[in-house]
Formats: structure tokens, sequence, C-alpha cells
């Protein structure tokens, strides 16, 4: 502890010593960082979420489940950016045969866009010095290692250093880089948490690998809103953007007890998704909740709601929520949603075809406003759907206005 000691104080008295003025500028004399051209990736929803397209010199983290599509993605994008600018392509967990098939199938063949196998950390960073790219996917930076570290490829030091190796190569060359993080079994980004520090922009690619649409959406973004959500789709010529997705997730929907439509927002993009509830008697002490793309958390909230503010009783239910279509809801205006399919369900009575339900339940039942009123209201319309069960606060000849979540219950669910 002594000699630690020891050593701090000699490394501060030895950068008092070494330390130099640094060289500033005005403000004003600054060029701004969108001043600079944008790297458009072929998707409009895509480069809304990056905040315009991936600016020069910037360093992305993309993160997903293993299969969800993120090399699929990245090797669409990397197509389309080719035509204009160099491309490099470095994967350490795929050979050249593997990716070159690929591409075939995706259709990546410009002349500009360039492979490379390797997980040393030094010889990405030197290429990327060159100068010779201007847009670089690394594939994925767990695979990578430093020659000056004897730690094995993944652990936190080995993932840091690489991290800000490639990093700082990036901004001396301004080179705009994606690198491609692991997630763990929760769904978290694997490794240290400094990465996602050291990065301009952190994009989740999330969704069922099996089927249904997929969804990216931006957790942190210097350069643009990460309130954005792009939602794709997957065919045999890879992904595609999802144009009306409100009409597709509603296509094979069955009015049913359980089934209420929701009116949500995703970004700036207003969405219609089908929740659905099952209720059923539980075979065990303790009832089960299970919901798929919804929080856990609140649907332990709203059923505690529920059995307070209304005299339905599901203690000796298990109850279980799905969101159609693999969305995931980050929207508190479900909450009404949700409390109306398990209603629905219990009971076995259903909400009509022809009415959508948006709102916010606060813990004394009370129904609250949501957010971007508007544009949920104006895609209801346009879809065919002739009321809107809202908050009170909403004046519009539209919305079907309450206030109590049980005199809501009581009033429509017939």
């Amino acid at each position: 502890m002594i000699q630690d000691e020891s050593s701090a104080k000699s490394a501060i008295a030895k950068g008092q010593v070494s330390g130099k003025n640094l060289d500033y500028v005005s403000i004003n004399d600054i060029l701004p960082s969108d001043a600079k051209a944008r790297l458009l990736t072929g998707f409009k929803d895509l480069d809304i979420v990056l905040g315009g397209g991936f600016l020069a010199g910037s360093v992305t983290l993309l993160t997903g489940q293993p299969g969800i599509g993120k090399s699929t993605l990245l090797m669409q994008v990397c197509a389309k950016i080719a035509k204009d600018v160099p491309v490099l392509y470095v994967s350490g967990e795929e050979s050249a045969g593997q990716v070159k098939l690929r591409a075939k199938r995706l259709g990546a063949n410009s002349e500009d866009l360039s492979f490379a196998s390797s997980t040393s950390g030094n010889d990405i960073a030197k290429t990327i010095e060159s100068g010779k790219f201007k847009f670089v996917i690394v594939d994925s930076i767990q695979t990578l290692s430093l020659n000056e570290l004897t730690s094995a490829p993944g652990t936190v030091s080995q993932v840091t250093n690489c991290g800000n190796l490639i990093i700082r190569a990036a901004k001396m060359t301004d080179t705009a880089v994606v690198i491609v993080g692991h997630v763990t079994k929760e769904g978290t980004l694997a490794g240290p948490k400094v990465l996602e520090h050291l990065v301009d922009v952190v994009v989740n690619f999330e969704g069922d690998r099996y089927g249904g649409f997929k969804t990216v959406r931006a957790v942190k973004n210097r350069f643009g809103s990460t309130s954005e959500v792009a939602i794709f789709e997957m065919n045999d010529k890879g992904l595609s953007e999802v144009q009306n997705p409100s009409a597709a997730l509603l296509a094979e929907r069955q009015n049913t007890d359980g089934s209420i439509i929701l009116a949500t927002v995703e970004g700036a993009r207003p969405l219609l998704v089908e929740i659905q509830a099952l209720v059923t008697s539980t075979n065990f002490g303790y009832p089960k909740r299970t919901c798929s793309g919804f929080d856990i958390n609140r649907l332990n909230l709203l059923i505690a709601v529920i059995e307070r503010r209304t005299k339905l009783k599901l203690s000796d239910k298990d109850v279980f929520i799905n969101v159609v279509g693999g969305i995931k809801l980050q929207d508190s205006a479900a909450d009404l949603a949700v409390c109306m399919a398990i209603a629905s369900a219990l009971a076995k009575r259903k909400l009509s075809e022809k009415y959508v339900v948006f709102g916010e339940v606060g813990l004394g039942g009370e129904i609250r406003s949501a957010f971007r009123l508007d544009q949920r209201i104006a895609e209801s319309k346009k879809l065919g759907f002739t009321h809107a069960i809202a908050p009170a606060t909403i004046k519009d000849s539209f919305v079907l206005p309450v206030k109590d979540l049980r005199d809501t219950l009581i009033k429509y669910m017939k």
C-alpha cells in the first residue's frame, strides 16, 4: 500500500513537469461535426436512427442477439456505401468464403468493398490509420486482441484497449467505423461499460430471431435523437424496411377476448399493435406472470392496480401478455391497453373491433395523458378505426374520454 502511494505521488510529480499548454481555438472557429459529409446506409429509417447516416470519424457500436441479422444488415449497408467510398469489412469470426456467400446473396459486389480476416487489434488499427478506407466494419470486438497483452480475447482489458486503439485511429483519419459487440443472456452489451462511453453511437438490434419484425434503435447517440426506431423484416434477399408496419401487424388479427389494439409511438412513428392477454387458473400456489414485448415489472404493477381499484381478482390466476409481431414496447401509454386486455380475457368479453386504446394508468387507477396524441389518432383513422378510448384530457370527437380504470372496464367491456 505504501509502495502504491509513493508510485502515485511520483507519477503526479512527473506529470506536473512533463505537461505542456494545450493548443486551443475559439469555439466560433470550430467546424461543426454535422458539416461533414454523412454516409447514407440505403435505409431511410436507419439513417434517421443514426442522426442522418454515419458521420465521418464516428464510431458506432452495434449489438444484438446471435442470429438476429447484424451481419446481414451490415453487409447490405456496405454494399450501398461502397458505391460512393472505399469500404473494408473485417471479420474475426467468419472466413472469407462464408462472407463471400453472404455478399453474393445480398448483391454486395462492388469493387470498392474489401474484406479482411483478422483478430489483431494492432493490425486493424494500423489499416484504419492508412486512410485508404472511409468506412470500416469490425466484426466483432470480442474476438480481437492486442499483441502487448497476454489475456484472452473478450476479456475486459482486451476489449477496452482494442476499442481505444480503433477509436483513436478512426478519429485520426476521419474514418466511420462500426464495431459489432456481443450481448449477454439478459440482452445487455457484454464486456466493460467503458466501451459504451468511448463510442459515439450505441445501436441495439432487437426482435425475434425466428420471425416477426426486428427493430433498430439507438440507446446512445451524440449526433441525434435516441427516440427514433427503424423496423425491418427478414426475407430471402436480406432485411427490408417495413413501410406500413401497422397494417402488417393487424393483418391476421382475430377479434377475440383478450385482444386489444394499442395506438403507440415508436420514436416519431405512430404504430398500431395488438396486445394479447391470456388469463387462466393457476395450478400452483404462486400465480405465474409472463410477458413478451412488455416489461414484467410494469405488468406486476398493473395487476396490483387492477386488483386494488376494480372488483377483478387475479391472485389465483396466471396472466400471460404478448405484443404481436415481436415489438418491444417502451411506451407508458400501453398501460390502459394491457389492463383492458387482462380484464377482457378474465371476463371473456370483447372490445369493439373498431376501437383503439392508449393511456397511462396511475396507481390510483386514474387514466393519464400520453405524448404525440395527434399522430396516434391520425394513424388510427388511416386504418379505419372509428374511436379511441383515451385520456379525457384530449379534446377530439374521435376520442371516447375516460378518467378512471374501473369506470372504463364497466363501460366498454361488454
